[in-house]
């Protein structure tokens, strides 16, 4: 059984992650708080004055120490919140980290408009006549990509100080979706009714009792429908601010904007929305077989998540989970591994659901200290698979900073998902393999199943309701909730067919999706899972080449442009090849599920 704390101090100290590798007390957060204001000041002096290499140099090396502190100032404020997102006293310190990074913005928002102005040949001067600049020489480069899109010094000043006001819907949303919502009540295995928590829906939703899964799912969606005019105004504020922001640095579309980074062409975002259309039969065709299994006249958006093989719900501790995790990640080598090891045994992760903590998962690198990663973890095999998909991150968060230089430590989102998802698919691979029992087994596999339309199917009709939710913002069309209603529902439809009826809920579902506030981030999933298939397939056939690519890959940060680091693995995202093979392999999960 689940442990449950009604608080975060009866949480075991090993199972709450260690905020003193980042600070070993607040005072000397405070300390870096005001050195961050100082340095920030005297970036603003090198405005007008930077006219050879060596003030160049200076500018760019105290700019890197600043952002080196800011994010670790910033990452300790974030992590406070999350663990109560009631906590005033941690508001207030992320409050005024939130400050001072528009301060930091506005001090240096010269500096794009101003290395812009010059000319290559210049900037090649600058480089031979001051050798600390090589250092920052393809950033620099990587810069001159953005000249059509960067604004004069003037404006950029402006928008730099919009910074707080820009990401006011996403905090908006923030706060009622962690800290406020309250979900409708439940009847407990007492017959007594009970507050519904997130934690309780993702067991219920599960749950053999169909009542029970209907009751969880009206309550769960209860406040979502309440609160829709409030978060239809919030959506709509952040992708309208999105595509003023598009508008203003002259880039063709929203999409394009979000896609220009990472240089990806809007083919690639377009090519798998279609090739997921073209090859929707298979997913289909999993409604219907869910419909017999379940011996059900209609089925519902709240029969989606039951297992179709019943008395299998195995419970799995954390202890558990993680020497499983172990295991099945052996192939990556005994070095990966002891990695995992020390996640562990250095307390890199915030295992259990508390009253106010963030809820979902995550990992957060932090270069120069390590990585942190936060769970809700509820003993299930839900948690173990998200486990292995946050250490995933975890190790490339770590394996980025070790063989990087702090420049190109970070790595792109785009890859990001690879990383994850090859160790959800060695799991998989693992407990289908290691398991007698043929009832378990014909559960795992339904359990990839729902696995793959979730992190694969679902995330790409959210990026098509992004995608159509901004080009109506673009030709100016309105945003509300009968908008999102419509667009939303309609996609449903689209995408798991026509044997599911719809409840009046499911039209809402753009309503509790925090991803919707980062424009265009979830079709990386897809992109990251048919990436990841690829990759652990070959791994688990034996292909060396393929395993010291890949953990080539973990180790490359930003050190290439992310299609081009994974062409390295042998994924070329530009070709339909990985979408395609994917979407072949679901098609025979899906078949080999119904034969059993």
């Amino acid at each position: 059984m689940t442990t449950t704390y009604k608080t975060r101090i009866e949480v075991p100290e090993n199972e709450k992650w260690n905020l003193e590798d980042l600070y070993s007390d607040l005072s000397k957060w405070e300390e870096d708080l005001q050195a961050i204001e100082k340095m920030a000041e005297e970036q603003k002096k090198f405005d007008g004055e930077i006219k050879d290499g060596k003030k160049l140099y200076q500018y760019l090396k105290q700019g890197e120490e600043l952002s080196y502190k800011f994010n670790h100032v910033f990452a300790y404020a974030m992590l406070k919140v999350d663990e109560d997102t009631r906590e005033t006293s941690s508001q207030s310190l992320l409050d005024r980290a939130k400050s001072l990074s528009v301060k930091v913005s506005s001090a240096t928002s010269f500096f794009m408009p101003f290395l812009l102005s010059l000319d290559e040949e210049t900037l090649k001067g600058y480089i031979e006549e001051e050798e600390g600049l090589k250092y920052f020489e393809e950033d620099l480069f990587e810069s001159f990509r953005y000249k059509a899109h960067v604004l004069s010094k003037e404006q950029e000043e402006i928008i730099s100080q919009l910074g707080e006001a820009l990401s006011s819907p996403s905090n908006t949303f923030g706060m009622i979706n962690n800290a406020d919502i309250k979900f409708g009540e439940v009847t407990d295995e007492n017959g007594e009714k009970v507050e519904l928590t997130r934690g309780m829906y993702s067991k219920l939703i599960e749950d053999e009792d169909r009542e029970k899964r209907k009751e969880a799912y009206k309550a769960y969606y209860k406040p979502y429908v309440q609160l829709k005019n409030s978060i239809a105004s919030t959506l709509s504020a952040a992708i309208k601010n999105n595509v003023t922001i598009s508008k203003l640095r002259k880039y063709p579309s929203a999409l394009e904007k979000a896609l220009f980074g990472d240089n990806v062409p809007k083919e690639v975002y377009e090519n798998l929305i279609q090739a997921t259309k073209d090859n929707i039969a298979s997913l289909h065709q999993y409604s219907k077989i869910r419909k017999e299994k379940l011996q059900l006249e209609e089925l519902r958006q709240y029969d989606m998540n039951v297992p179709l093989v019943s008395g299998v719900k195995p419970e799995i501790s954390y202890e558990q989970a993680y020497e499983t995790m172990l295991k099945a990640l052996a192939p990556l080598g005994e070095d990966y591994v002891e990695i995992l090891r020390e996640f562990r045994d250095s307390r890199y992760i915030d295992v259990r659901e508390t009253p106010g903590k963030r809820s979902g998962a995550y990992n957060l690198g932090v270069y120069g200290v390590h990585p942190y990663i936060l769970l809700n973890h509820r003993d299930n095999l839900d948690s173990l698979f998200t486990l292995a998909h946050e250490c995933g991150h975890g190790v490339h968060s770590k394996l980025s900073s070790q063989h990087q230089p702090q420049i190109t430590a970070r790595y792109s989102i785009f890859v990001a998902e690879v990383a994850s998802t090859v160790n959800e698919v060695l799991l998989i691979n693992y407990l289908l393999k290691n398991e007698q029992d043929e009832k378990v087994r014909k559960h795992l596999l339904n359990h990839f199943i729902d696995q793959f339309r979730g992190t694969f199917f679902t995330q790409v009709m959210f990026a098509e309701f992004e995608k159509l939710t901004h080009e109506k913002a673009e030709n100016n069309q309105p945003l509300n909730v009968e908008v999102f209603n419509e667009t939303y529902e309609t996609l449903f439809k689209e995408y798991y067919g026509d044997e599911l009826v719809l409840d009046e809920e499911v039209k809402y579902g753009w309503s509790r999706i925090p991803h919707f506030y980062r424009p265009f981030y979830v079709y990386k999933y897809a992109t990251g899972f048919a990436s990841a298939i690829h990759i652990a397939t070959n791994i688990l056939d034996g292909d060396e080449e393929t395993l010291t690519s890949y953990l080539e890959f973990l180790k490359s940060g930003s050190s290439d442009y992310p299609l081009e680091l994974l062409k390295k693995t042998g994924v070329d995202l530009t070709t339909p090849e990985p979408i395609a093979n994917s979407l072949k392999k679901f098609a025979e999960l899906v078949e080999e599920f119904s034969k059993l």
